[in-house]
C-alpha cells in the first residue's frame, strides 16, 4: 500500500514539475517576444529621429521638392503618435514610402547627393532599415518559438488551463507587396 501511496505522490510531483517548466517556458518566451518587439520599437525611433536631419540638410538643396517634404514629415509625426502594434506599421509602412519618393527626388540633385552630410545620413538611414528588418525578423522568430510552446503537447494543456494563445506574427502591409510608383 506505501508503495502505491509513493508512486501517486510521485507522478503527482513529476505532474507538477513538468506544468512548472512549461509555465516558466511559455512566460520566458512571452516575454521574448516583448523584448523583440522593443528592438524594432528602438530602430523604428532611430531611424525617425534621423529623419529631421535629413529633411534639413535635403531643404537646403531643394527649393521646389516641398510636398515630398511634408509628406516625409508627416509621416513621421504619424508614427511618433502610433500606440498600438497595427499603429506602428502602418505608421512605418507610411515612412517607408515617403522615404522612397524622398530619395527619387534626391537622385536629381547631383549637389546633394555629393553632400557629405546628406550622404552620410543616407547612410544611416538604410543601416537603420536593415535593422528594423533584423528586429522584425528575431521578433517573428520569437513568437515562433512561443507558438510552438504553447501549441504543442504537452505545452497546450498547461496553455490552455492558463489562457496562453498563439501570437500573430508581423505581416507585411499588402501595399509593401507592390513596386512602389514613384512620379515627379
Amino acid at each position: 500500500m506505501k508503495k502505491i501511496h509513493f508512486v501517486v505522490v510521485f507522478l503527482a510531483a513529476m505532474i507538477a514539475l513538468s506544468g512548472i517548466v512549461m509555465y516558466n517556458s511559455m512566460k520566458s518566451a512571452k516575454i521574448a517576444i516583448d523584448a523583440q518587439y522593443g528592438q524594432i520599437e528602438n530602430q523604428i525611433q532611430r531611424r525617425a529621429d534621423l529623419i529631421p536631419n535629413l529633411v534639413a540638410t535635403v531643404k537646403g538643396y531643394m527649393q521646389y521638392e516641398e510636398k515630398v517634404l511634408k509628406e516625409v514629415t508627416a509621416a513621421r509625426a504619424q508614427l511618433a503618435g502610433a500606440k498600438s502594434a497595427e499603429e506602428i506599421a502602418a505608421a512605418d509602412t507610411a515612412l517607408t514610402g515617403a522615404l522612397g519618393h524622398l530619395f527619387a527626388v534626391a537622385e536629381h540633385y547631383p549637389e546633394l547627393k555629393s553632400d557629405a552630410h546628406f550622404t552620410e545620413l543616407m547612410r544611416e538611414i538604410a543601416g537603420s532599415e536593415n535593422r528594423i528588418a533584423v528586429a522584425r525578423r528575431d521578433y517573428n522568430e520569437a513568437i515562433r518559438d512561443y507558438n510552438v510552446t504553447v501549441s504543442t503537447f504537452p505545452g497546450n494543456i498547461v496553455a490552455g488551463m492558463l489562457g496562453y494563445s498563439p501570437v500573430a506574427p508581423f505581416v507585411a502591409e499588402a501595399s509593401a507587396h507592390g513596386v512602389p510608383q514613384v512620379s515627379f
